[in-house]
């Protein structure tokens, strides 16, 4: 960790928030000191921050966070500039300049929109600058998002080649168990996916947040299944994290860099619907790394518009691949089980695609 030269850093909604909804201004100092003093040694740092929809519910007056998609947006419409505030003002005690970069799903998943994104957060670290990352939660919806910010943080450290990812939480590491349940251990390091299958990993986040540490040991998998060691531990702990003491769970270094895309879509992308797949278009999908056609196609379910992140199932119900489908669901169901030949001659030269391009496909393993 003290040798990493460009670090991405990501601090959830528990951590910044006061529990009326107000910003923690004094986590925030600790967490910029911190980062600061990496910056002025030369080194590069990106902080992925939460806190926009959280800290726009004491301002609207809002007794819990929302639940509805319109009022988070509004939230996170009156948060965010409160909390990219609350940045500027404690990286500039430092002599340092902070900026604002707000994402979506859709700048790490479509080329040009990802070649934007790269283009932007390298400029700004190589000019000295400490992008401030947040998902944009005022225009995104729930159909394509990243769903929270431990994925969107993984995602980043792909995006500017991190050489390691840090998430910053209330939970000080992963452990066997509930951290409140007798005998239950810190795991100080994970190696791989078959390791994590002993320990009982569940709960949601708090009230102000949205993850839990489900989706940090995802982010975790996204961020080491594309070349970067990851480290867990608490917003409390993050001087002695970057310092590179014993704190927290360090995720090794699983697989080689995979592109955003597939990471998206692998792992952080919500589906939409289901095809079930013959054994064939299986081995034709996972083993031939090939396109799906709809003849390997033998049952569709759910509500999917094209373009939507749909599961690719085994007839035993595995899942065994996602992507994003050329068809919405009525289309893909009229199609299924049909050759390119007779999709031609009964619907036409238009429904002979593939229904999930290879391009637009990732296996999951997990």
């Amino acid at each position: 960790m003290p040798e990493a030269h460009r670090l991405v850093v990501k601090i959830g909604s528990s951590s910044l928030t006061l529990p009326d909804g107000g910003l923690d201004f004094e986590q925030i100092g600790l967490l910029v000191d911190a980062v600061a003093r990496r910056v002025l040694k030369g080194h590069r740092v990106v902080i992925v921050s939460s806190g926009s929809i959280a800290a726009g519910v004491h301002p609207l007056h809002l007794a819990t966070r929302p639940r509805d998609l319109a009022t988070q947006q509004a939230a996170a419409a009156v948060g965010q500039g409160k909390l990219i505030a609350a940045y500027a003002d404690a990286f500039a005690a430092h002599g340092l300049t902070s900026a604002q970069v707000l994402l979506t799903a859709e700048d790490l998943i479509r080329p040009q929109h990802y070649a934007n994104a790269h283009r932007a957060l390298t400029k700004l670290l190589d000019l000295g600058i400490v992008p401030i990352v947040n998902e944009n939660d005022a225009v995104a919806t729930h159909e394509i998002r990243f769903g929270d910010n431990d994925r969107l943080a993984a995602l980043t450290a792909n995006l500017v080649s991190a050489d390691a990812l840090v998430l910053l939480s209330d939970v000080d590491g992963l452990y066997t168990a509930r951290p409140s349940t007798p005998g239950a251990q810190r795991v100080p390091l994970v190696t791989d996916l078959e390791q994590l299958k002993g320990y009982a990993i569940s709960g949601r986040g708090s009230g102000v947040g949205t993850g839990g540490m489900v989706t940090k040991v995802d982010a975790a998998m996204i961020a080491t299944h594309s070349g970067i060691p990851t480290l867990l531990t608490s917003a409390e702990n993050v001087e002695a994290a970057l310092k590179g003491r014993e704190v927290g769970t360090w995720f090794t270094v699983a697989d080689y860099r995979r592109s955003s895309r597939r990471l998206w879509l692998a792992w952080a992308a919500e589906a939409r619907g289901h095809v079930v797949l013959d054994d064939g278009a299986v081995q034709a999908v996972i083993a031939g790394k090939k396109s799906l056609l709809a003849a390997g196609i033998t049952a569709v379910a759910g509500d999917f518009e094209a373009g939507d992140p749909i599961d690719l199932a085994s007839t035993a119900g595995q899942i065994v691949a996602r992507g994003l489908t050329g068809y919405d669901a009525e289309s893909v169901a009229r199609m299924r089980g049909r050759s390119s030949a007779q999709l031609r001659v009964e619907l036409g030269e238009d429904f002979t695609r593939p229904v999930v391009h290879r391009d637009d496909l990732a296996p999951v393993t997990h």
